[in-house]
C-alpha cells in the first residue's frame, strides 16, 4: 500500500495504543462472563486477598486457568493486585457491579450480551452484501438471558420508582387495579416487576420468542406473581386484546420491529380510551455527533449486530438502537397517536408517554 501523505507518528503510536486496548477489551468479555458463569467475583467478593490456588479452590476450579484469568482481570482494572503478597481483591465497589445481581449498577449481563452477539459475526458481514436481516430469535441463546440481566438492574432501580410516576396518573391507576400489556416482554423482568408492586392489577406479557415465553411462565412462578401474569407467544402488531389495556408498554424493543407504525396501531386498537403507552429506548443522540461518546459506541455497535438486522428480517422500517425523538415520535404517532412526550431519562435511557 502506497502511503503519499506525511504521517505523524505521535498520532499513529496513540492510535495504535487505542487498538491495543481494545483488543484487551475484547477479549476480556470473555473472561468476565467467564468469572460471572463460576462464580469467581461472587467468591471474591468477600473473600479478602486470595491467590489464585485460594480462589480456584473456593470456586472449584483449575488453579491454572485462574492465575492468568486473574492477570487479566488485574492488568484491565477489574481488580487489585498486591504484588509483596502475591494475592488479588475485587474492591467492594467493583463487587456491586460484578457480583450483586440485584444491584442496579451490576453488569454482568451486558457481557452477556456482547459475547452473544458477536457471534453472529460471520452472519451479520454477509447481511452486508445481501441486505438480508437476522430474527432476534435466530441469535445464540445466551443474548436472551443476557438481555433480561441486562436491563433487569434498571427496570428494578427506576420503573417503579421513577418512570410510571413520570406518567400523567398511571400509578394511581395501577394501584387501584389495571390491566397491562408489555409488548416485547423477553422473559418477563418488568411485566414480574410491575406486577410485584401493583398486587390490584393484572399483566399480560407478548413476545413472538417461544423460549422467552416459556422462561417468563417459570419466573412468575418463582417471583409468586403467576395469579395475575399471563404469558403468551404473539408479535407486536397482533397481541390480543384479553381487555382494553389500561397501560400497554415497549420496554427497549420498538427500535428492534419491522413494523413500529403497525405495532403502534395495534396498541391504539387496543387501548383504552384513557389509557397510556410506556415507551422505553436507549439513550440515543439527536445527532451523530451525540452518539460519539462510549454509550453511542455501544449502542451503534448493538445496532448493527443485532437491532438492525432483526428490523430488517421482520419489515420494511429501520429505526435501529440509534433512533432519534423525532424518528420515535413520527412512527408512533403515524399509529394513531395524538400526544407524544419524553416523560423521564436516565443516562441510558429515554422514556416516553403516548397517549390517543
Amino acid at each position: 500500500m502506497e502511503m503519499h501523505a506525511t504521517i505523524d507518528e505521535k498520532k499513529l503510536e496513540a492510535f495504535l495504543g487505542k487498538a491495543v486496548s481494545d483488543f484487551g477489551a475484547a477479549v476480556s468479555a470473555a473472561l468476565v462472563l467467564i468469572g460471572d458463569k463460576l462464580g469467581l467475583y461472587k467468591a471474591m467478593a468477600h473473600g479478602g486477598s486470595l491467590t489464585s490456588a485460594e480462589l480456584a479452590r473456593r470456586t472449584g476450579t483449575t488453579e491454572r486457568y485462574v492465575r492468568e484469568w486473574l492477570v487479566n482481570q488485574a492488568a484491565g482494572g477489574y481488580v487489585d493486585h498486591d504484588p509483596a503478597t502475591g494475592t488479588y481483591s475485587l474492591p467492594h465497589e467493583h463487587a456491586i457491579a460484578l457480583a450483586d445481581e440485584k444491584s442496579p449498577f451490576f453488569v454482568g449481563g451486558g457481557f452477556q450480551v456482547i459475547t452473544a452477539m458477536m457471534k453472529a459475526e460471520e452472519r451479520i458481514a454477509q447481511a452486508f452484501l445481501s441486505g438480508d436481516g437476522m430474527f432476534w430469535g435466530e441469535h445464540d441463546h445466551n443474548l436472551f438471558e443476557g438481555t433480561e440481566r441486562f436491563f433487569r438492574p434498571g427496570y428494578t432501580a427506576n420503573l417503579v420508582a421513577n418512570w410510571i410516576p413520570a406518567l400523567d396518573g398511571v400509578k394511581a391507576k395501577l394501584e387501584r387495579g389495571a390491566t397491562v400489556a408489555d409488548i416485547g416482554c423477553g422473559h418477563g423482568a418488568s411485566t414480574i416487576i410491575m406486577a410485584l408492586a401493583y398486587p390490584k392489577s393484572r399483566f399480560f406479557g407478548f413476545d413472538n420468542h417461544a423460549p422467552s415465553i416459556n422462561r417468563a411462565h417459570r419466573a412468575a412462578h418463582e417471583a409468586g406473581v403467576a395469579d395475575r401474569v399471563l404469558f403468551e407467544i404473539a408479535g407486536a402488531t397482533t397481541f390480543p386484546a384479553r381487555a382494553t389495556y389500561d397501560l400497554i408498554a415497549f420496554f427497549d424493543c420498538l427500535h428492534d420491529f419491522g413494523d413500529p407504525i403497525g405495532a403502534a396501531k395495534r396498541a391504539h386498537e387496543t387501548l383504552a380510551p384513557d389509557g397510556t403507552v410506556l415507551i422505553v429506548e436507549p439513550m440515543a443522540g439527536e445527532s451523530i455527533q451525540e452518539n460519539l461518546n462510549p454509550v453511542g459506541r455501544v449502542y451503534s455497535g448493538a445496532s448493527v449486530l443485532c437491532c438492525t438486522p432483526n428490523a430488517i428480517a421482520s419489515g420494511q422500517t429501520v429505526l435501529g438502537t440509534l433512533a432519534t425523538e423525532g424518528q420515535l415520535r413520527s412512527a408512533v404517532t403515524a399509529g394513531g397517536f395524538t400526544r407524544f412526550r419524553r416523560a423521564a431519562h436516565t443516562p441510558f435511557n429515554r422514556v416516553f408517554e403516548a397517549r390517543p
